[in-house]
């Protein structure tokens, strides 16, 4: 298990849990008693630091070395699934995977960033920072859904687009902006789930839905706290007290009118229990396309783009 800085008591509580397992299984003295104290006594402190979690907390776990991508959520939730690649420009890009699949006999086009799990697959994924090409090959999926009447769904953990220079020579704004255009008017049911990190125009480019949805321990937000740490104050050192700023948790942005709902994570986090979390996602996608799937499109359209035109606050001046 790895553990984050805040959950160095769980740490220790774990190490005694070890030791008192590996006496019992000696079989010199019966430590049942003692073990079961001592697992009530995690679980107590689990609910005690995950209870008032911070904003640079929920981060850390977002990024948790152990949670569960996007990959793993498709193989959990899907039924032969059928990567397609490429973006008929340029490349493949491997930061943002898709394809055909079924849930429960239900047919959808699902796209999302991909991480990687070791050192080489992160490099592979680019550590899920996609270049023009992944937005242009998820816009692809979408239209081919569209033309066969299919769901989209979206599976966003991205810590940014890439912003290398091949990346702007190919026109990453363009691509981005194109997406949210085109995913706007698309004429299908679009559905958005924030798994991980969801990051500046890196999330928006496959983040426009009918409903968006942002899963406990994730963060969804302009800048992350580091890069906005280094712009006002010169320094990552101030990286908490601006992820408390930017008021980047899914309650700030259910508050904010900015998603729809919260998918409840196990305690601890996804990582503690991922296949209950990958049930967890597939009840909700299967209940939300049941209530959106037969919507006629005109009308899916314009209530698209309400929500979005409805969102953030302003006033006119004379």
């Amino acid at each position: 298990m790895v553990f984050l800085d805040f959950e160095k008591p769980l740490e220790n509580l774990y190490e005694q849990l070890e030791k008192l397992k590996q006496v019992g299984d000696e079989g010199v003295v019966d430590m049942t008693d003692s073990i079961k104290e001592l697992e009530k006594k995690i679980q107590n402190t689990k609910k005690d630091i995950y209870a008032n979690l911070t904003g640079w907390q929920r981060v850390q776990l977002s990024r948790h070395p152990e949670r569960p991508y996007t990959l793993f959520y498709i193989e959990q939730i899907c039924k032969k699934f059928t990567e397609l690649h490429g973006d008929r420009y340029c490349k493949d890009d491997k930061a943002i995977i898709g394809g055909l699949a079924k849930i429960d006999g239900q047919s959808v086009v699902i796209i999302g960033h991909q991480k990687g799990i070791n050192t080489k697959l992160r490099q592979y994924r680019n550590f899920g920072m996609a270049n023009p090409d992944g937005y242009r090959k998820a816009l692809r999926l979408m239209k081919i859904a569209e033309k066969f009447n299919i769901p989209v769904i979206c599976l966003i953990d991205t810590p940014g687009a890439y912003p290398g220079l091949e990346a702007e020579e190919r026109g990453q704004a363009e691509a981005i902006a194109k997406n949210l255009f085109e995913m706007a008017q698309l004429k299908v049911t679009i559905l958005c789930y924030v798994i991980g990190e969801g990051a500046s125009g890196g999330a928006l480019g496959i983040g426009l839905g009918d409903k968006v949805f942002m899963m406990e321990n994730t963060w969804y937000t302009v800048i992350s706290p580091e890069s906005c740490s280094s712009i006002l104050w010169r320094s990552w050192d101030h990286k908490e007290e601006a992820a408390e700023a930017l008021k980047l948790t899914p309650e700030h942005m259910l508050e904010f009118g900015l998603i729809d709902d919260i998918l409840k994570e196990p305690l601890g986090g996804a990582h503690t229990d991922p296949e209950k979390m990958a049930k967890t996602l597939k009840s909700h996608i299967k209940s939300e396309l049941s209530g959106l799937i037969n919507m006629d499109p005109e009308e899916r359209i314009t209530q698209r783009i309400e929500k979005y035109s409805n969102m953030g606050k302003f006033t006119f001046t004379d």
